[in-house]
């Protein structure tokens, strides 16, 4: 019987989670075999699963080595345009669709995202899972899909924009304007909240990559 960590799409699933988790940054070596070790699979599938990654463009080569891709500054301008659309539909949908109970988890994950407002990474998690919970309750599986290739590509910024200084309570802020035109059933409402909410996180993004241009 064959073990389930060995299968192909365990080992992708565990080098898309690190590059998501910024174990692996953008310009990073991947070596097959160090991946391997660490992740304790064989090579095999490690090999199918950078191949799959670098397919999807989030792994490109450096001569003969495999590196973590980046996005330049045209393509996360297009990122973030395809992303406020395909979330403020998301949005939209949840205030229409989402149950009580679902409006019930985004209003505490408001509550508990509050105590991780000083420490960036744990609040950059949090932040993930709370989109994440919107496009869920948008009760569209095509739109859930669409999400998540944009949230792939996401992992490729080299930081969160939540990370800058002082974003974390304006972040959290907009979360509950966002929440509060869900759980109202208001779709346009919602819709503008989550738009107002990427355009200032876009902003703030651009802002960081300009201070590293100096």
């Amino acid at each position: 019987m064959t073990d389930r960590a060995e299968t192909p799409k365990d080992a992708y699933a565990l080098i898309l989670d690190a590059i998501d988790g910024h174990v692996y940054r953008p310009g990073d070596r991947l070596v097959e075999s160090e991946l391997a070790e660490r992740f304790g699979v064989s090579r095999t599938p490690v090999r199918e699963a950078l191949q799959r990654l670098e397919t999807q463009s989030l792994l490109t080569r450096d001569g003969r080595s495999l590196i973590v891709a980046s996005l330049d500054h045209n393509e996360v301008a297009e990122l973030y345009t395809v992303r406020a659309e395909l979330e403020g539909l998301a949005a939209r949908l949840a205030a229409r669709h989402a149950t009580p109970e679902e409006v019930q988890v985004l209003q505490r994950m408001l509550v508990e995202d509050r105590a991780l407002v000083d420490d960036a990474h744990a609040l950059a998690r949090a932040n993930r899972r709370f989109h994440k919970q919107i496009h869920l309750a948008s009760h569209n599986r095509f739109l859930v899909r669409q999400l998540d290739l944009v949230y792939r590509s996401m992992a490729l910024l080299a930081r969160s924009s939540i990370e800058a200084q002082g974003r974390g309570p304006d972040t959290l802020d907009e979360h509950e304007a966002i929440v509060a035109a869900i759980a109202g059933g208001d779709g346009g409402a919602a819709d503008a909240a989550l738009r107002a909410h990427l355009s200032r996180a876009y902003v703030t993004r651009l802002t960081l990559d300009a201070a590293r241009v100096e």
